[in-house]
């Protein structure tokens, strides 16, 4: 099938996409992505699919997303193509349209619970909008994926739709070999990370930089960007932490990987403050476990079941930062179970892994490319 894919982001870091795309052309279908150029977006590596990236006059607000649908619609309008894959809602308007419009297929990917998003929760219209096109839309869809089941289960509660499945956001099987710090890192300190694209707020970076003011012998790297990074540096100068807390840039997947994989030990420590990140699942939580280092994350639905079926860490039930930082010790102090708790991650990393979890979208398309 010749598949059209289309994001909000600039192609650069979005790991589910890319799996996703990856894992269609393997099965022999023909794949183009479509998303945005943005002013400093880095040039794309080489990939087995087309890609195609489009300026637009806006880069935010409601203009943001009306020009980001119109250049979808009226650009993929004449496009060939069996099928579109709409990711998140702020594509599916146009996506939706296309597909009524061209008789094709849709299959529809939401990444999170988008209308829970705490950037909605303190603009009532905007969101209103967004619940709008969702209820408009989403009762129609045939093919639904999200990424876990407490979000599927909130969308069943809502539309009658005949199936949504889950795909979660799981790295694949990959060999991972820890690569070489920065100069300006210890290299003999206990080592712990925090990654992501989306180091917002709620999603415990604050907590962390008090944190590590009470531990000896111990850094903290938050890798990755987000709304919150430029309050975390203000307040590193502030506790004058410069020789314990270490920001990384945005980098490629694999780098990151490296960099994770020369820790000790993962934060995923986003608070339960709204739905979206309630029946969260973060990425960096299989990104841990497949650098073989073991996590101390929030008790989140999702977060929690895979840390405890899988025995890949602990849960801190207290995000103050002294208390955190009790937690951390006694970890250290245990290096008998810590080992115990190492040893499990390549026996969970066997079984979640993008191999096993893809299966469903591949059976989708291959069931629609018999329709």
């Amino acid at each position: 099938m010749r598949i059209l894919v289309l994001v909000s982001n600039d192609l650069s870091t979005d790991q589910r996409v890319e799996r996703v795309c990856r894992s269609l052309v393997s099965e022999g279908h023909q794949v183009e992505l479509f998303g945005r150029q943005l002013p400093n977006s880095p040039p794309l590596e080489t990939l087995p699919y087309k890609t195609h990236r489009f300026r637009l006059p806006f880069q935010r607000g409601p203009l943001f997303y009306l020009s980001l649908n119109l250049v979808f619609f009226f650009r993929l309008l004449f496009k060939r193509c069996e099928a579109i894959h709409a990711n998140d809602l702020d594509t599916l308007l146009a996506a939706f349209l296309l597909s009524k419009i061209r008789r094709k297929h849709l299959v529809y990917d939401t990444h999170e619970y988008f209308t829970g998003v705490p950037e909605l929760q303190q603009r009532p219209l905007v969101k209103q909008i967004w619940k709008s096109i969702e209820t408009l839309i989403f009762p129609r869809l045939k093919y639904v994926f999200t990424v876990n089941q407490s979000i599927a289960h909130l969308y069943a509660e809502q539309y009658p739709v005949q199936s949504i499945q889950v795909m979660r956001n799981i790295p694949p099987s990959m060999n991972v070999e820890p690569s070489q710090l920065p100069d300006f890192i210890p290299e003999n300190a206990f080592k712990i990370i925090l990654q992501g694209n989306g180091i917002n707020v709620d999603r415990g970076g604050e907590e962390a930089v008090e944190m590590i003011n009470h531990l000896n012998d111990a850094v903290l790297i938050i890798a990755g960007n987000g709304d919150v990074i430029p309050q975390l540096k203000e307040r590193v100068s502030a506790l004058k932490l410069e020789n314990k807390v270490f920001f990384l840039p945005r980098m490629p997947y694999r780098q990151l990987m490296g960099i994770t994989a020369n820790c000790q030990l993962g934060l995923s420590l986003d608070k339960d403050t709204n739905i979206n990140y309630r029946f969260s699942l973060p990425n960096k939580v299989f990104d841990y476990l497949r650098a073989g280092i073991p996590v101390l994350a929030t008790p989140l639905v999702e977060v929690k079941n895979i840390v405890e079926k899988f025995q890949t860490g602990w849960i801190c039930y207290d995000l103050t930062p002294k208390k955190m930082a009790e937690q951390i010790d006694q970890i250290r102090n245990q290096p008998t179970v810590y080992q115990q708790v190492k040893q499990n991650l390549p026996l969970a990393s066997a079984q979640l892994n993008w191999e096993n979890e893809c299966k469903p979208l591949l059976a989708c398309y291959a069931h629609l490319a018999k329709a």
